[in-house]
């Protein structure tokens, strides 16, 4: 299962990006974790809340997709270094 990962905070168009990514990778036959969709029911949640969401979710993965500008993220970032420490597949964005 792949997770994607990529920019949230402080992006307007992330809802769009993650959506099209997950698509992509249905397309190509992946199982895909979109937290982006996940996380979107959690309103009054804190940066520390969605991050706790959203490790839980990589870790029923064994891949992860990074989206383009995940270095400007500092919890896409975290995400990525956590993928590493398990030895992921680690795709990036054409």
């Amino acid at each position: 299962m792949v997770y994607i990962s990529g920019k949230i905070t402080g992006t307007d168009d992330y809802i769009e990006r993650f959506s099209k990514a997950e698509s992509e990778l249905i397309d190509k036959g992946y199982k895909a974790i979109n937290p982006a969709k996940v996380n979107s029911g959690f309103n009054d949640a804190t940066y520390k809340m969605y991050m706790q969401s959203s490790i839980n979710m990589l870790f029923m993965c064994d891949c992860i997709y990074m989206l383009k500008g995940w270095e400007d993220s500092k919890g896409a970032r975290a995400e990525k270094a956590l993928a590493e420490s398990m030895d992921y597949y680690i795709i990036y964005e054409g």
